[in-house]
Formats: structure tokens, C-alpha cells, sequence
């Protein structure tokens, strides 16, 4: 379910520069806090009339919630569990995300799975560094690990059918703290707001010039700069949005191209046409999610997943049997999309 580079691919298109920003016509003074977080950029953008800078606050925030769910830091909980030991004890982030990583699995009849970790640490898209390798007993025997039926939460430990049984939530996680930061915002009080970690984004009200958010889909260009082309312009407010694609994030095995996600049902990559999903919900640990879910299981399959899910509002970019990029889009993503 992911690879080596950047995986989301929406950027930004108004960034509000600097740290303060007073706004034209509103009450709110802007102020913009950055860095980096869970391997990737953020980028959160807030008014109060105060001009209040939250941005010790979190930082502690995504401290707190790598230190539960990041599977790079070998302390973390996640680590610690992956690792058996016995200790660990379930906090309300990983708590969480477990859930509704389940949730997700059942109504995707097992496409969501983040017991794919063996998996995705074999083909060298995980934490554990590995040499990327395409290896069919190796993949064959670490099946055996991989199925949600295969671990559950009692109480606030983790128990696992197999100690090889292993999580990696990259998938939802980056969404969840999008979620994370976006509620503590609300929590202060504050009715204007634009979250973005690594590419996930959740915006609520307006920005500095009192017009609702403006964020951009790229297109699944290979080799291009991150943001250099766009495929869309969307309108978000009171709304969350993530984007999955394999173009940039790959490892190329005996001259063949091999993506980040996998189906969980083969120990494979998945192979097919479409490029770049981008999935709008209520909130952004949904939309992580069902991203991925899309492009594990590409063209034909996903459109009939959203038929199935009409609170998702979606944007398919794939290549046709000429290699032109052509889109799906549902017909709420159609009143999302500027004109």
C-alpha cells in the first residue's frame, strides 16, 4: 500500500505565505505553521481573531501520534507490537485506526488489510529497508500472516494468531492525523482552516481572502515536480480530501515497474490502468482509505465500489489503450471540480 517517495499527490494551490496574515474584510488574523512529520511535509493554515500560534501545540500533537502509529520509529507502539512484545499497550490513536481499518476491510471484502506488511516489506516499499525483490515462495510463505481475521484488540493489548502477523497503517494513518490536527482546531474554537500533511487535506470555512479552499489534483505525470501539473481545481469546505497513485512511487525489478499497492489477496502488486485516485469525504481518515482501496483495485472495480458508496465523492485519472490520460469523476465530485 505504499513505496518509497512521496505517496498522496494534492497539493496546495493557495498556500497562505508566512506566519502571519491579516485578512481583508475579516475579523481573523492567519497564521501558518510547517514542517515535517511522518516522512513528509505539513502545511496548516488557521485564522483567529487573536492571531493565537498554535504551533507548539502541534508539533506535540504529531509527536505524540508518530510515536503511536509511525512503523519507521522502532519505540512506537506500532513498532512495539509488530515486534511482540507484550507490554505494548493500545492507546487511543492506534485504537482508532485499528477500527476502522477493519471497518474498511470488511466492506471492501479484504482489499483494505494492513496486516500487508510482510508483503510490503519483501518488495522493499516498507520500514524495514529491505532490498526490493520479487521472490514467489518468500511471497507464498509470508501469506500466512496477512488477514485482518488474523488479529484483533482485547482490552488494550493486541493479540495476533501468528507472532509473524505484522501492521503497517500507512495507508490511514496519514488521513487520521489530518483528522487529528483538524478537530483540535475546532476544539479552539476556530471556524477557518486548512490542514495538509504529506498531500491529505481537511478544510473548513475560508482563507485569508475570505474564499472558501482551493486545493489541486495532479496529474500522474511521470518524472514531473511535485506540483508542476494539475489535472483539477477543486472547492473544499467542511470537507476532507486524499489522493493515491503508483506513478511516482515504484521499484522497477527485471526491467518491470512495480507499484506500491498490493492486493492483499495475492501478495502482489497491483497491475492495471489507473493512475491517481482521489477520494472526498467527511473526513480524512475515510478518504485515505478508500484511495487506497481504488487503486488496489483498479478501473472497473472502483466504480462500481463508489456506486456502492455514495458519501464518496471521486476522481479516477487512468490511461486508455492509446496512453492518454482520461477521467471518471462521480457526480458530486462534478460540483467540487472548479469549472
Amino acid at each position: 500500500m505504499r513505496c518509497c517517495k512521496v505517496k498522496k499527490k494534492i497539493i496546495p494551490v493557495f498556500i497562505i505565505a508566512g506566519s502571519l496574515l491579516f485578512s481583508c474584510g475579516q475579523s481573523d488574523v492567519y497564521v501558518t505553521n510547517s514542517g515535517f512529520t511522518q516522512g513528509t511535509f505539513y502545511s496548516i493554515t488557521y485564522g483567529n481573531p487573536e492571531g493565537i500560534d498554535y504551533d507548539e501545540e502541534i508539533k506535540q500533537l504529531l509527536h505524540d501520534f508518530s510515536a503511536s502509529l509511525s512503523a519507521y520509529d522502532p519505540a512506537s507502539l506500532i513498532s512495539r507490537i509488530n515486534q511482540n512484545d507484550s507490554t505494548a499497550v493500545v492507546d487511543d490513536y492506534f485504537r482508532t485506526v485499528f477500527n476502522k481499518a477493519a471497518e474498511v476491510n470488511k466492506a471492501s471484502d479484504g482489499i483494505f488489510d494492513i496486516t500487508i506488511a510482510p508483503i510490503v516489506n519483501l518488495w522493499g516499499f516498507g520500514f524495514t529497508g529491505n532490498v526490493p525483490e520479487m521472490n514467489p515462495e518468500k511471497i507464498d510463505s509470508l501469506m500466512q500472516y496477512v488477514g485482518m481475521d488474523k488479529v484483533r484488540i482485547e482490552g488494550d493489548k493486541v493479540v495476533k494468531d501468528l507472532p509473524g502477523v505484522m501492521l503497517d497503517v500507512n495507508a490511514i494513518a496519514k488521513g487520521y492525523s489530518v483528522d487529528v490536527v483538524g478537530n483540535f482546531l475546532k476544539e479552539k474554537g476556530l471556524r477557518n482552516f486548512l490542514v495538509n500533511i504529506g498531500g491529505e487535506i481537511v478544510a473548513q470555512g475560508v482563507n485569508n481572502s475570505g474564499y472558501t479552499w482551493h486545493t489541486a489534483i495532479e496529474k500522474p505525470v511521470d518524472n514531473a515536480w511535485l506540483g508542476e501539473s494539475k489535472q483539477a481545481i477543486l472547492r473544499l469546505n467542511n470537507r476532507a480530501m486524499a489522493t493515491s497513485g503508483n506513478y511516482r512511487r515504484f521499484h522497477e525489478i527485471d526491467g518491470k515497474k512495480y507499484g506500491h499497492t498490493f492486493d492483499a489477496k495475492t501478495g502482489y502488486p497491483s497491475m492495471h490502468n489507473l493512475l491517481s485516485v482521489t477520494i472526498v469525504a467527511d473526513d480524512c481518515i475515510t478518504a485515505d482509505a478508500w484511495a487506497t482501496v481504488c487503486l488496489a483495485s483498479g478501473m472497473d472495480k472502483s466504480i462500481q465500489i463508489l456506486k456502492q458508496h455514495p458519501e464518496l465523492d471521486a476522481l479516477l485519472i487512468y490511461s486508455d489503450e492509446k496512453g492518454n490520460y482520461q477521467t471518471y469523476q462521480t457526480e458530486g465530485m462534478g460540483a467540487i471540480i472548479l469549472k
